[in-house]
């Protein structure tokens, strides 16, 4: 079985491949805008005269919008790097790869999975494109990585690169770093069978809780950091509040770059620390268990709480749920996900389920049975137990 892995290294350019590199975002963010603009023209057109047919104004509606075709899309290119000549500068499979990524975003759109796409802005934090391997266009080569149009770029070799090469995806974080994720594709090996299963109950206290005992903690990065970041946001204001006073652009305002990209990089360093702690711990499990229980959670429905949307958003579950699910799959270990539903009130020892079970937030006391247990322990047993009866 052949799966894919990503590679995720730091960049370091040469002032000649960061302009090239700004040119490819602005060309790929350029040709993604246009063909979006058409194709809202398109929808446009049929939502106007639905609505004239509704009316009475017009016996039927003949106008037929096409959906979105990627091919179709893709052989307009040519044609369109004549009128525009500055996207003749740039990596053409990147061009092509903007396009594969609209019409894949309005595929999922028709498939009800996600919202409509929207036109992608210069102003958004991280800024990237992505290119595909052919022809050995992208490559590792000692301490440097060929990449189409660039060249050779110098990267941190943190670890060598395993599998066929598929695709890089050339990144500029806000701090104004450079990074290149190689996805590549590797046969899977499976790690030994521990013949263990395992129930995991998140929470907001402690991360996880273990159908076994083990607990892990939560270290509230964000929280650690809140103080300084808070600071130095104020510090971002009132510099934004004295570049708008003597009407320079914010771009060319240093005082004030210099202070976002301090902001930015408090926010890389916990971001960085808090996917640091969920890879390790979300590794050690799939180690040592073949099968884990989690829970079905909405997470996004649960932020709608006010007073735990920090909190919720800070403990990162989905991102520990998704970690878990494709490390299952490159180990050969089995995530599965149970119903939520009053696991936290369930006995696990007798399976009366009451509410009154649940005194505090800590403790179990079943009402039935008189059975007692740490409260998430207990939970974590049920979602253990529902788990294996799938």
């Amino acid at each position: 079985m052949f799966i894919h892995k990503a590679f995720k290294f730091r960049l370091y350019p040469n002032q000649k491949q960061m302009e090239l590199i700004h040119k490819t975002i602005g060309c790929s963010r350029f040709v993604f805008n246009l063909f979006l603009g058409k194709q809202k023209e398109k929808d446009a057109y049929w939502s106007i005269t639905e609505e004239m047919k509704q009316n009475g104004q017009l016996s039927s509606n003949n106008w037929k919008g096409d959906y979105l075709n990627k091919y179709e899309t893709i052989k307009e290119l040519p044609e369109l790097k004549k009128q525009y000549s500055f996207l003749k500068e740039v990596d053409s499979i990147a061009l092509q790869k903007s396009v594969e990524n609209l019409a894949d975003a309005y595929s999922r759109y028709y498939k009800k999975q996600n919202k409509l796409p929207r036109f992608k802005s210069k102003k958004n934090p991280v800024q990237s494109y992505v290119t595909k391997h052919t022809n050995g266009n992208i490559a590792v080569i000692d301490d440097h990585i060929k990449l189409p149009k660039l060249g050779l770029v110098r990267f941190a070799k943190s670890r060598e690169v395993h599998g066929r090469i598929l695709s890089a995806t050339i990144r500029r974080n806000p701090s104004g770093k450079y990074f290149v994720s190689l996805t590549t594709e590797v046969e899977g090996t499976e790690l030994p069978k521990t013949n263990s299963a395992v129930g995991i109950d998140v929470g907001l206290k402690d991360f996880a809780i273990l159908s076994d005992g083990t607990i892990y903690s939560n270290p509230k990065f964000f929280r650690s950091l809140e103080g300084k970041l808070v600071k130095a946001q104020r510090i971002l204001s009132r510099r934004q509040e004295r570049a708008l006073q003597q009407k320079k652009p914010l771009n060319e305002a240093k005082n004030y770059q210099k202070q976002r990209k301090k902001v930015a990089r408090i926010h890389e360093k916990i971001v960085n620390a808090r996917t640091d702690y969920l890879q390790k711990i979300s590794t050690e499990i799939i180690k040592n268990h073949d099968v884990i229980g989690i829970e079905d959670l909405k997470v996004a429905n649960m932020r709608k709480n006010h007073n735990l949307a920090k909190a919720i958003s800070e403990a990162s579950w989905s991102q520990f749920r998704t970690m878990l699910e494709y490390k299952a799959e490159w180990y050969g270990k089995t995530v599965i996900a149970v119903h939520p539903t009053r696991t936290s009130q369930r006995c696990h020892a007798c399976g009366h389920t009451e509410k009154a079970n649940r005194p505090s937030q800590a403790e179990f006391v079943c009402q039935k049975c008189g059975h007692t247990d740490n409260a998430d322990v207990n939970a974590s047993k049920n979602i253990k137990e529902l788990a294996l009866a799938v």
